[in-house]
C-alpha cells in the first residue's frame, strides 16, 4: 500500500472511531443518554437533591415536634397521677368527715348544735353577699 492510501485509511478509521465514540458516549449504568438528556438529568438530580434537603428539614422538624409532644404527654400523665392520688386522699378525708357527721346526727342534742351552726353559717353567707 502506498502512503497516500494509508493516510486515507487512517482518516476513515479515525472518523469511524469518532463516530463510534460519539454514538456510545454517555452510556452509563446500562442506559443510553444523549448530551442534552444528560444535562436535564443533572438538573433533575439537583432538583431531587433540593427536594431531599427540604424533606430532611421537615423530618427533623417533625422529629423535634414529636419529641416535644412526648414530653408534654409525660408531664400531663405525671400531673394526672398526682391529681388521682390527691383525689384518693381527699376521698378518704371526706369519708372520715361523713362518718363524724353521722355520729353527730345520731344524738338529738347534737342535731340542735348542728342546726345552730348551719343557721349561723347561712346568716353569715347572706350578710357577706349583701355587703359585697
Amino acid at each position: 500500500m502506498n502512503p497516500r492510501s494509508l493516510a486515507l485509511l487512517n482518516i476513515v478509521e479515525f472518523r469511524d472511531r469518532n463516530a463510534r465514540v460519539a454514538l456510545f458516549d454517555g452510556i452509563e449504568d446500562g442506559g443510553i443518554r444523549s448530551s442534552s438528556s444528560y444535562s436535564s438529568h443533572e438538573i433533575d438530580e439537583q432538583e431531587n437533591d433540593q427536594a431531599m434537603e427540604g424533606l430532611q428539614d421537615r423530618v427533623l422538624m417533625l422529629k423535634r415536634l414529636s419529641g416535644d409532644i412526648h414530653e408534654e404527654v409525660d408531664s400531663h400523665n405525671r400531673m394526672l397521677d398526682r391529681m388521682g392520688n390527691d383525689m384518693d386522699t381527699s376521698r378518704g378525708v371526706l369519708s372520715g368527715t361523713m362518718d363524724k357527721f353521722k355520729m353527730v346526727f345520731e344524738d338529738k342534742s347534737s342535731r340542735r348544735m348542728f342546726t345552730l351552726v348551719a343557721s349561723f353559717v347561712a346568716v353569715f353567707l347572706i350578710v357577706y353577699y349583701l355587703t359585697r
